[in-house]
């Protein structure tokens, strides 16, 4: 019997890598090198999902319209692409669920508000072979909660929308899914909580990536 679930769309950050200590990092080297506030990890946490534009804004005095917003968020994406992997690893987990996925005949990608660079270089280093289909923010593409990158995805793995579930942490995940017409499984572990995931409209929570395979089979 084919399965009625075949391909799994995931979100990067906060659900499958623990990124935010490097975030952090990153952003407080450019906040620091221009005399701004510095931010604690529990502050970033509340930052990011939609893009190191937004990121940036956040964290910056006065967001887009300080006169150094461009230089801190060029130093930011500098500090980043060196020290990406200081601290990021996979959560717990993870790389046997995503062995079980692929043994199960599961197609699976990476959409990512995350700059492109970064995505690719990340799920190569910690995910291959498993995913090789990985998109990230890029001028050619509308980030995440436009549906694009979801499409790209799909039509990269040469999958069908009707057979796709998406997997991520926030609410503008759960946007992105209900944007392009498809399930979401949420899960507890990243950047936001199971309290803020259900007031945003969460129907599935997984807490743990043993919980996220239960889920998936039962929709299989």
């Amino acid at each position: 019997m084919a399965k009625q679930i075949d391909t799994i769309i995931f979100d990067l950050d906060g659900t499958l890598l623990d990124t935010l200590t490097d975030l952090s990092n990153s952003i407080n080297y450019a906040m620091a090198k221009h005399g701004f506030p510095t931010h604690t990890e529990e502050s970033v946490r509340q930052m990011v999902g939609n893009g190191i534009y937004v990121l940036m804004e956040k964290a910056i005095p006065k967001g887009k319209e300080n006169p150094y917003f461009d230089a801190c968020l060029k130093d930011f994406r500098e500090h980043y692409e060196l020290h990406k992997k200081d601290y990021t690893k996979p959560f717990p987990g993870i790389l046997e669920l995503l062995k079980k996925c692929r043994e199960q005949g599961y197609k699976m990608a990476v959409v990512s508000n995350k700059f492109d660079l970064a995505v690719k270089g990340l799920c190569q280093d910690f995910f291959s072979p498993y995913i090789t289909t990985a998109i990230g923010e890029s001028p050619q593409i509308a980030r995440k909660p436009a549906p694009d990158t979801v499409f790209a995805a799909i039509e990269e793995l040469q999958a069908s929308a009707e057979k796709c579930v998406y997997v991520g942490d926030s609410d503008v995940d759960l946007a992105t899914a209900q944007n392009a017409g498809i399930p979401c499984i949420s899960v507890s572990w990243g950047f936001r909580s199971r309290e803020f995931l259900l007031d945003h409209g969460a129907s599935a929570i997984a807490g743990s990536a043993g919980a996220l395979w239960d889920i998936l089979e039962s929709m299989a």
